[in-house]
C-alpha cells in the first residue's frame, strides 16, 4: 500500500526545511539593503563591498555538494542545525566590522558557509528522501522559499536600516535564524523510516538508507570527478552558471542600488523586489507542477528567453516612467528562479535519484560561481562607468545563449521519463 495516508509526516518536514530555506533567503537577501548604508557611514567603494558579497555567493554555492555528502555521513538535521548557528553567530558579528576585510571574513566566508549548508541541495535531498510522488512540485514550493523570504525579509530590514540603522536589520535577521534553530533540533528527521513509515507515494515497506561510511569530501569530490566527463553536467552547471549570474548575483545584489542610482527611495526599491519576490513565489511554484507534466529542457529555454528579454529592458525602465519599472518586476519575477525544478528533474534524469543531492550540488556550485562573478563585474562596472547598463545588457544576451544551451540537455535520452526516474 503506498504511503499517502491523510496526513503524512513528510509534509511536516517540508513546513521546516521551508521555513529554514526561508530564514537563510532573508539573510542572502540583506546585502542589498547594506551596500549603500556601509558606503555612507565608512567610505568604501561599491566594488570593495561587493567583493565581500561575491565571496559568500561563491562559498554559498561551493558548499552545497560538500553539505549533501554531510547530510548522508551525519544527518540533514545536524547538518542544518549546525548551518542555522553558524549564520546567527555570522550575521550579528557583522555588527563589529569596521575594515572591509571584516566583511569579507564575516559576511563572505562564516555567513557563506552557512548559507551554502542550506542551498538547493538540501532541497533536492528532501525532496529525494521524503517524496516518490510530486516531487517537481514540493521542489518548486522549496525553491519559492527563496522569493517568500524575500518578500517578507527585504521590506522589514529596509525600514529597520532607514529608522535605526544598519545593525538593527542585521541583527533582526540573526535572530530569526535563533527562531528556526529548536524546530530542527525537535521536528526534522534524516528519513521516512524514523518516524515508521516510507516516502510519500511509495510502497510502505520501503526499506530505509543507509549512512554513508565514506569521507564525505571524497563522495563530493567523486561526484564532480564523474560530472566533468558529461556532456550534460556541463550543459546544466554552464546554463545554471548563468542563472546565477542574471539573479542573486546581478538582481539580487544590484538592484537596490540601481534603484537609488536612479532617484528611487530604498524602501521603495525594497519594496518592489519584494513584489518580484511575491510574483516568484507563484512562478516558481507553478514551474515545479509543469516540470512534473512537461519537457524541462522545454521549459528552462522559454524561462532563460524571457528572462534575457526582461533584463535587456532593465537599463530603459529604470530610467523610464515608473509603469515600466513595475512592468520588469512582473516580467522578470514570474521568472526569477523558477529554473530550478526543471534543473533538479534534469539533473535526476541524468545521473539518478540517489545521486541527485551531491551532483546538483556541483551544479548549483557553478550557479553561485556565476552569481559572484557577477555581483563583481556589476559592482566595478558601476564603479569606474558610474552606471549598470553594460552590466544589466550583457546579462541579458548571455540569458539568450543559455534558452539555446538547455535544449541540448539529455538529447540522447527519451524526451519524457517516468516520474520514479526522476
Amino acid at each position: 500500500m503506498a504511503a499517502t495516508r491523510k496526513f503524512h509526516y513528510a509534509w511536516l518536514i517540508v513546513a521546516v526545511t521551508f521555513l529554514t530555506l526561508l530564514t537563510t533567503a532573508g539573510i542572502r537577501s540583506t546585502p542589498g539593503i547594506l551596500i549603500v548604508p556601509l558606503e555612507h557611514e565608512f567610505g568604501w567603494s561599491r566594488a570593495t563591498i561587493s567583493l565581500a558579497v561575491s565571496v559568500n555567493l561563491l562559498l554559498y554555492g561551493l558548499m552545497g555538494p560538500f553539505a549533501a555528502a554531510f547530510f548522508d555521513k551525519i544527518g540533514v538535521r545536524r547538518t542544518m542545525a549546525i548551518a542555522l548557528f553558524l549564520l546567527a553567530i555570522g550575521v550579528s558579528s557583522t555588527t563589529l566590522m569596521t575594515r572591509p576585510w571584516h566583511m569579507v571574513l564575516i559576511w563572505g566566508v562564516v555567513v557563506g558557509c552557512g548559507a551554502g549548508m542550506t542551498a538547493y541541495s538540501l532541497s533536492a535531498t528532501v525532496v529525494s528522501r521524503w517524496f516518490k510522488e510530486s516531487q517537481g512540485t514540493v521542489m518548486g514550493v522549496l525553491t519559492a522559499s527563496a522569493a517568500t523570504g524575500q518578500l517578507l525579509f527585504l521590506p522589514l530590514l529596509a525600514q529597520l536600516s532607514h529608522h535605526h540603522g544598519w545593525r538593527a536589520a542585521a541583527f533582526a535577521t540573526a535572530g530569526a535564524a535563533l527562531v528556526v534553530f529548536p524546530l530542527v533540533l525537535f521536528i526534522m528527521r534524516n528519513h521516512p523510516q524514523e518516524v515508521g513509515t516510507s516516502r510519500y507515494g511509495a510502497e510502505a515497506d520501503e526499506p530505509a538508507p543507509t549512512a554513508s561510511a565514506e569521507n564525505p569530501f571524497r563522495v563530493a569530490l567523486s561526484g564532480l570527478q564523474r560530472g566533468v566527463r558529461s556532456t550534460d553536467f556541463w550543459l546544466l552547471a554552464g546554463s545554471f552558471f548563468i542563472c546565477g549570474a542574471s539573479t542573486n548575483g546581478l538582481i539580487g545584489t544590484h538592484l537596490v542600488p540601481a534603484c537609488v542610482d536612479h532617484g528611487i527611495p530604498e524602501v521603495r526599491a525594497a519594496g518592489l523586489l519584494a513584489f518580484m519576490g511575491i510574483l516568484d513565489l507563484f512562478g516558481t511554484t507553478l514551474s515545479g507542477w509543469l516540470s512534473d507534466r512537461y519537457n524541462s529542457r522545454y521549459l528552462l529555454c522559454w524561462y532563460y528567453g524571457l528572462r534575457g528579454l526582461s533584463l535587456l529592458g532593465l537599463p530603459f525602465a529604470l530610467s523610464g516612467p515608473q509603469w515600466s519599472l513595475s512592468a520588469f518586476a512582473i516580467f522578470y519575477g514570474l521568472d526569477w528562479i523558477a529554473t530550478v525544478p526543471p534543473t533538479v528533474r534534469l539533473t535526476a534524469e541524468a545521473f539518478g535519484r540517489q545521486n541527485v543531492g551531491v551532483m546538483f550540488g556541483w551544479i548549483f556550485a557553478s550557479h553561485q560561481v556565476g552569481a559572484a562573478l557577477a555581483a563583481t563585474f556589476a559592482g566595478t562596472v558601476r564603479t569606474y562607468l558610474g552606471d549598470y547598463m553594460i552590466a544589466f545588457l550583457l546579462s541579458g544576451m548571455i540569458c539568450l545563449l543559455a534558452a539555446g544551451l538547455v535544449l541540448r540537455i539529455n538529447k540522447s535520452r527519451l524526451p519524457e521519463l517516468a516520474p520514479e526516474a526522476a
